[in-house]
Parts: C-alpha cells; structure tokens; sequence
C-alpha cells in the first residue's frame, strides 16, 4: 500500500474494504454535509453500507476502473477523492472529491486532486479528466478552476436532488492542457 503526504500532516492513501468501519464513523461526521453534492448511492447509514461501497469500487478497480482514495488528516480519515470513471481505452477519466466540514479549507482536496489527474495524464496517458458538480456547488467549481479545467457548459436541471431539480456544470482539462501549466 501506498500513502502520499499532501501536507505534513495529511497523506493521501487507497481507501479499502477493511477500511469500512473507519469510513463508517467518517460518514457519520460528513453525511449531512455532503449528502447535497455526492451520489446517493453513496452516502451509507452504517458499516455494511459503507463496505458495500467500498467493495464497489475495489471491484471496479480491479476491472481497471473508478478508484477511491482516502485523505487521512493526522490519523483520522477525513474525506477523499475518485475517478467516478476511469476508461483507459477512450482515454477519458471522470475525477471527484467530498470532505467533512471540519477538513475544508486547507487545500487538501486540489492537491489530492491533482496528484489523481497527475497520475492519469502521465502515468496512464489520458487525454481528458472531466468533473461534474452541480452549479450552486461554488466549492467544487472552485477545486476545478484550480486544477486547471474550463467550464465546457451546463446541464439544465439533470442533478435531481430531494424534489428539486439542479443545473450541473462540467469541467474538463485536456492533457495537453496539463502538462502546459
């Protein structure tokens, strides 16, 4: 296993199946907050959920696919970040994030983020990383303008949310792009 320091006190490790009581208790602290922005599928309410979650992605990494890792600020798990979808054949990734509130604020998201797509582009040779968040979502929008990806356009009320429909932006940045920053 690997873990990759994003700050002195915060390192950037796969997030596991046997990791599903740590991601558990880190979703009790995060549920609410991120409940809004992420997937429903997944936000879990105990541990069997979120080994189910984890186990999904495991499987899809295995199939050479999406891939979680976890961001762990001095022991504690405290958020992470994804390729909601990776395919190496067209080239194309989708990159993603969440945290608990009391993470945000420190970067840790961008440059996890980064180390994420920096690995696609380069070690794996991608051509595109894309990022979807829903257009109120002035954070993440604001972790894709950091990373270097240009609003490519929006999506009129495809993020259904609680009875509510709301626009969704995607970003994207092109290799070439990457490697020129």
């Amino acid at each position: 296993m690997f873990s990759l320091p994003l700050r002195d006190n915060a390192h950037l490790r796969p997030l596991e199946v046997w990791h599903a009581d740590e991601f558990a208790a880190h979703l009790d602290r995060a549920r609410e907050h991120i409940r809004p922005w992420v997937g429903s599928r997944f936000i879990t309410d105990d541990v069997d959920g979120a080994r189910d979650t984890l186990r999904r992605y495991a499987e899809r990494q295995a199939a050479d696919g999406a891939r979680l890792y976890g961001i762990w600020r001095d022991g504690t798990l405290v958020g992470g970040v994804l390729f909601v979808a990776f395919d190496a054949a067209s080239g194309s990734c989708e990159a993603g994030c969440w945290l608990e509130p009391a993470a945000e604020g420190d970067g840790l998201v961008t440059e996890a983020c980064r180390t994420l797509l920096d690995w696609a582009f380069t070690t794996r040779g991608l051509h595109r990383a894309e990022w979807r968040c829903r257009a109120d979502n002035a954070r993440s929008a604001a972790v894709a303008e950091r990373l270097g990806m240009t609003l490519e356009g929006v999506q009129r009320e495809a993020w259904p949310y609680e009875g509510t429909r709301y626009d969704k932006q995607n970003w994207a940045v092109l290799a070439t792009e990457w490697r020129a920053r």
